[in-house]
């Protein structure tokens, strides 16, 4: 019969072997990743990560699922809101994730190694029915635009990846950036939240017709 491990688990406790682990997956994924690395980088021992978390893909899973509300889940309110234009939504995504990124910088890479490794896997974890929905206030709106032709006919996938990719990919190239530029992690912060600003209007000027 097993025994419950000396050291007492406490939410203290809890939040540093999944930062641990996040570090451990990000650099070797989750693949090449061991419960015994994960130990020795959060300075417990494994019985103690095996009695609170099972096992490896169970712990993987908690992070995972936590990295991807930040991402997806966390800005549901702000795409369905009636009460904002599609201009003030885009607006109100961009600072979302920006905040967000500055304060998980790991989280970008973490999540795009785990989409390159296994994509249908992850695609079941991130319930995304639930953002496939064409009722979405946001959706409704780039519909009614366009019928008015107050914005470009191009598909909405382009506005969709440009402001994906404007908003996360600094953070995913920020080592290089920052070795290339010697920004300091404050000056690139700095920069990101410049960046709050003249992200929206470089999309605006994307969509607005000519």
């Amino acid at each position: 019969m097993k025994t419950k491990p000396e050291i007492e688990i406490n939410a203290s406790t809890e939040d540093k072997i999944k930062e641990a682990a996040r570090r451990v997956f990000t650099r070797k994924g989750y693949a090449a990743t061991r419960t015994r690395d994960i130990a020795e980088e959060s300075g417990f021992n494994l019985a103690l990560i095996n009695y609170y978390f099972r096992s490896k893909e169970k712990l993987f899973d908690i992070i995972m699922l936590e990295h991807l509300q930040l991402f997806l889940h966390s800005v549901m309110g702000i795409v369905n809101d009636h009460g904002t234009t599609l201009q003030e939504k885009i607006e109100l995504l961009i600072s979302h994730y920006i905040d967000m990124l500055v304060k998980n910088p790991d989280i970008p890479l973490f999540v795009l190694n785990e989409i390159n490794a296994d994509p249908e896997k992850l695609i079941k974890k991130v319930g995304v029915r639930a953002m496939e929905h064409k009722d979405l206030a946001i959706a409704r709106q780039w519909k009614e635009l366009a019928a008015t032709k107050k914005i470009s006919s191009i598909n909405p996938i382009h506005f969709l990846m440009n402001t994906v990719s404007l908003t996360i990919f600094p953070f995913v190239g920020s080592p290089i950036i920052r070795h290339k530029t010697g920004l300091s992690m404050e000056q690139f912060n700095a920069l990101m939240e410049e960046r709050k600003k003249l992200i929206p209007l470089w999309i605006k000027a994307m969509i607005e017709t000519k």
